[in-house]
């Protein structure tokens, strides 16, 4: 995949995720709003297919294995994981509505724990009920969740900071530049609801590290 590619595939994603698509329940609206934001990422190198580029001297990382479940302690998230592609028309699939507990990776870049930067997405909830990120952001700097992988091992990550972006305003280069450590992003739905588009406004992203 190539860097020009991905970077119409996330631009097309900021617009989409992450909501059920209908009127969020009345249990549901309200409840997750952003936290305020706080250090800035800095763009860096344009985004590459799964660990195309060396790796940088004592960068702490594991090689590639799908992720199998998550599990975020601090909001009550333990959760399997489905691959997210990317369709014909560049739109990257969302998680499956129907299940409010489940996550999707983009498996078709960098897997969590691995280096670059890993895409993690939930939804915040359905027609009929929150969903499996429904919490994120209430995170905050220096939590700590685990992703299981199918190797055996365990990736376990700190959160950075994060941060809520308007949908058609979203920074594909601050939220998908490519890194030289083991990073991930958690995406979900924020702001308004907009009852006419049945989307929300902006985009959650929740910055994290492998630690």
């Amino acid at each position: 995949m190539t860097a020009i590619f991905w970077g119409t595939a996330a631009l097309v994603l900021a617009v989409s995720l992450l909501g059920g698509g209908e009127e969020p329940p009345a249990d549901a609206r309200g409840s997750h709003s952003p936290p305020a934001a706080s250090a800035v990422m800095s763009p860096s190198a344009s985004p590459s297919a799964s660990g195309s580029a060396a790796a940088g001297p004592a960068t702490k990382q594991l090689p590639r294995s799908a992720p199998t479940r998550i599990r975020i302690p601090d909001i009550d998230v333990d959760a399997p994981f489905t691959d997210l592609a990317i369709r014909a028309s560049g739109q990257l699939d969302a998680p499956p509505a129907d299940d409010i507990n489940l996550v999707g990776w983009f498996a078709g870049g960098v897997s969590p724990g691995e280096r670059g930067t890993a895409i993690i997405a939930g939804h915040v909830d359905t027609k009929t009920s929150p969903a499996v990120f429904a919490r994120l952001s209430e995170l905050e700097k220096g939590d700590r969740f685990k992703v299981e992988r199918a190797d055996g091992r365990d990736a376990t990550f700190v959160i950075d900071h994060a941060e809520s972006f308007p949908k058609k305003d979203f920074p594909d280069d601050r939220v998908y530049a490519d890194a030289d450590d083991a990073q991930v992003r958690l995406i979900t739905c924020s702001g308004a609801y907009d009852r006419v588009a049945k989307d929300y406004t902006e985009n959650l992203v929740v910055f994290a590290h492998l630690v």
